[in-house]
């Protein structure tokens, strides 16, 4: 739930900049809502009103994936330490802890759809969409190199047999690791077939 305050001064102006000095926080991490715009006396006269806001905290996205992931975590029993990096178009987090690969799952499956999920959480509330990069024990950075390795591997493979091999089924991180890998390499090309989730890789000799 957002975190909101109501304040009234002699002008708008007067109740926000009252209300932000309380929140701590700037014009542009919060919304306002005017309940009551106010009036001046006429003429010195009693008959004049204070205006009165509604000042609501935006929550920053990285606080959104941080109370999603942790409801997920309580919900699990599962203790991890949660770090997250918000930058001006993504966010960034890494989950550390003990016994923790069943947020991985096969293949990253689980760490994919964890991943969404957290998505959805940041963005049904943000009015600009921020994408959301999620590892569980930097588990992506390792299985990333492991597979430039299988690439190399199955390149040098199709090279010496002059035959097309394909590859088990991947995920669209992991076959963009493969297609990106052997994109330099000049002796071979590579392709994606199949419906998800069963799409992979194919690598063959150019033509």
């Amino acid at each position: 739930m957002k975190k909101y305050i109501e304040k009234s001064g002699k002008t708008v102006e007067d109740a926000l900049n009252e209300a932000l000095m309380e929140l701590g926080l700037s014009k542009e991490e919060v919304e306002v809502e005017i309940i009551e715009e106010g009036s001046r006396k006429m003429l010195g006269l009693l008959g004049g009103k204070d205006a009165r806001i509604k000042v609501t905290v935006i929550e920053k996205g990285s606080d959104l994936a941080e109370s999603f992931l942790v409801d997920v975590l309580n919900l699990m029993e599962i203790e991890a330490d949660i770090y997250i990096e918000e930058g001006k178009e993504s966010i960034t987090v890494n989950i550390l802890g003990e016994d923790i690969g069943i947020l991985i799952g096969r293949r990253g499956e689980t760490l994919d759809a964890l991943q969404y999920l957290t998505s959805l959480a940041v963005n049904r509330k943000n009015v600009e969409y921020k994408r959301v990069g999620l590892d569980i024990e930097n588990y992506r950075a390792k299985r990333e190199e492991a597979l430039k390795k299988v690439a190399n591997k199955v390149a040098a493979r199709v090279i010496k047999s002059r035959k097309s091999f394909k590859l088990e089924p991947m995920n669209p991180f992991e076959r963009r690791v493969i297609h990106s890998e052997l994109q330099k390499n000049k002796k071979v090309e590579t392709f994606s077939i199949g419906e998800e989730p069963n799409r992979r890789v194919v690598v063959s000799l150019k033509k």
